[in-house]
């Protein structure tokens, strides 16, 4: 993964923030994230996977002859404004479904929404627990938990014989998920946090972050956070001298936030919830691959996010009735009772909305590649 990453998916980019006209008829389909603020880079390469999929099946003659059209709005990664795009897409572009969006506080503030108009919501690029507990009937998760992910970083480190690990975390229902999952594997391991410190979102000060973990002196520091804020943290870390094992999560799998690293990028660990881009030994992965080479760009861990909840949400428009509707896309999404992505299998039923419960741990390596 190098700085030619982002100049190489750059057509995806701009195809995601516009909007197409088919010949035939369309199946709108809405998006609303942070294209542009601190997650942006995660956000361009997720959306430019989902495209490799969409295309495909449109260039293949889309849905029983009606292509999909994403429309996606730009929020800035601001809940407030996820929620009015949100409500713009359904009450006024009509669309049959809502899909990826971006963060917890703002998947928040849209699912109100999903009950009040009976819209779904497939793919939410976050793995709160809120939105696998309780089951909510118009939203369908794809990626594995975040607390699932932060235990198992827990569990990792404790297993090399690491057992001073501090938490840095945002101050936001994200963070707090997240750091839930943390404390689950503190408690499996029989440890204690060496040192917890918070930061705020919109405005993060990492003075009194760096402090405590001078104080502390961890082996290993967990940073939840999002894109550049937590890039900005781990510069301000090594400033300071402190050279603990950085791990963040699959929020940050991104060629963009690899690059917002720069020079102390390598080292880092990151969670991932899909398997390793390059192995061609999985067949969901080997897919995406020949998706992503037909487009002449190279594939990224946040990419796959996308190519798996673009076939999820395409599965679903498929089995629906025609013409597809919100509610016959939902009941056909609660009717799979197993779909198989490629050695990656999910079911929904009324009670399950789960989706995939893979998670895995990479490093950045020389050059910025993520390596396993």
């Amino acid at each position: 993964m190098t700085r030619a990453i982002p100049l190489l998916l750059a057509p995806l980019f701009a195809l995601a923030l516009t909007t197409t006209t088919p010949a035939r008829a369309q199946i709108l389909i809405g998006q609303t994230a942070g294209f542009s603020g601190p997650v942006a880079a995660g956000v361009n390469e997720t959306t430019a996977g989902a495209k490799l999929v969409i295309d495909a099946v449109n260039a293949g003659g889309g849905i029983d002859g009606e292509k999909i059209e994403l429309i996606s709005l730009d929020d800035a990664f601001q809940p407030k404004k996820a929620g009015e795009n949100a409500r713009t897409l359904i009450t006024e572009r009509k669309v049959t479904a809502l899909f990826l969006t971006r963060g917890t506080p703002h998947t928040q503030a849209i699912m109100p929404l999903l009950t009040e108009f009976g819209v779904p919501l497939v793919g939410p690029s976050t793995g709160a627990m809120v939105l696998h507990e309780p089951v909510h009937p118009w939203l369908f998760n794809v990626r594995a938990t975040y607390q699932r992910e932060a235990e198992r970083a827990v569990a990792h480190l404790n297993l090399i014989g690491v057992q001073r690990i501090g938490v840095i975390h945002v101050k936001d229902s994200f963070g707090a998920d997240m750091f839930t999952g943390a404390q689950r594997g503190f408690t499996e391991a029989k440890l204690e946090p060496a040192f917890v410190s918070t930061f705020d979102r919109a405005k993060p000060d990492f003075g009194p972050v760096v402090a405590a973990a001078v104080k502390a002196d961890p082996q290993a520091v967990l940073f939840i956070g999002s894109g550049t804020a937590v890039a900005d943290g781990v510069k301000a870390l090594r400033a300071q001298s402190v050279t603990a094992q950085v791990v963040t999560f699959s929020n940050n799998a991104s060629g963009g936030f690899v690059e917002g690293l720069g020079a102390n990028a390598r080292g880092v660990i990151v969670t991932q919830v899909f398997p390793f881009e390059r192995s061609i030994a999985t067949g969901f992965v080997k897919d995406a691959m020949a998706l992503a080479k037909a487009k002449n760009v190279s594939l990224t861990p946040a990419m796959l996010e996308g190519v798996a909840a673009a076939r999820v949400l395409v599965a679903g428009l498929r089995r629906a009735p025609k013409p597809v509707t919100r509610d016959g896309l939902r009941r056909a999404l609660e009717g799979i009772g197993r779909l198989d992505l490629g050695g990656l299998e999910l079911g929904y039923s009324a009670t399950d909305h789960t989706g995939l419960d893979f998670v895995d741990l990479s490093i950045i390596g020389a050059g910025g590649r993520f390596v396993r």
